[in-house]
């Protein structure tokens, strides 16, 4: 897998995962094309602005572009914030086969080697199975008494209540000293 910045050949697919309802079950619903347009816009600028982002992934075998692993800097306020957050957004035909754990450790070590970040978090919908595997897999830590409301979920709506998981520099080079 290929890890690389936005290019305007990833509009078609990008929107089309972002239309996806399987994809975006666990937000508060698909993004149209402008709302795609934007997203990819805000990424690059997030890498103009930070240094960082969210990369736009694709297999080497076929150069077919299947989503995005990267970083971002939330914004909105918690407990936990500021902070550096680590995301993952993949076509539905590739779940399962290992891709986003992948993605995700390449990152992480990104962060704390060349970007020398102290800490990662990563936070979903308590519902999204999916991703708090990933998180697991990947080494993130979850405290159950850090479960917040996401303020930028209405009250009431099923997908408010999220998780949180951290994974801090020391953890990720003990656990990974051969990267």
């Amino acid at each position: 897998m290929v890890l690389r910045r936005w290019t305007a050949a990833d509009l078609a697919p990008f929107a089309a995962l972002n239309a996806d309802p399987v994809v975006m079950e666990f937000f508060p619903a698909p993004l149209t094309l402008d709302q795609t347009k934007l997203f990819i816009a805000g990424a690059e600028a997030h890498f103009e602005r930070e240094g960082f982002g969210l990369w736009a992934t694709e297999l080497i075998e076929t150069g077919e572009m299947i989503g995005f692993v990267g970083f971002s800097i939330p914004r909105f306020e918690a407990a936990f914030t500021p902070c550096v957050e680590i995301g993952w957004r993949l076509a539905h035909k590739f779940w399962g086969q290992g891709y986003a754990p992948e993605g995700a450790l390449e990152v992480l070590n990104q962060a704390f080697t060349r970007l020398d970040l102290d800490e990662i978090v990563s936070f979903t919908s308590i519902l999204n199975l999916n991703s708090m595997r990933v998180m697991d897999k990947i080494g993130m830590k979850r405290d159950v008494a850090e479960d917040f409301e996401h303020p930028r979920v209405d009250e009431g709506h099923r997908l408010r209540r999220h998780v949180l998981y951290r994974l801090n520099k020391s953890q990720f080079l003990a656990a990974n000293e051969k990267v």
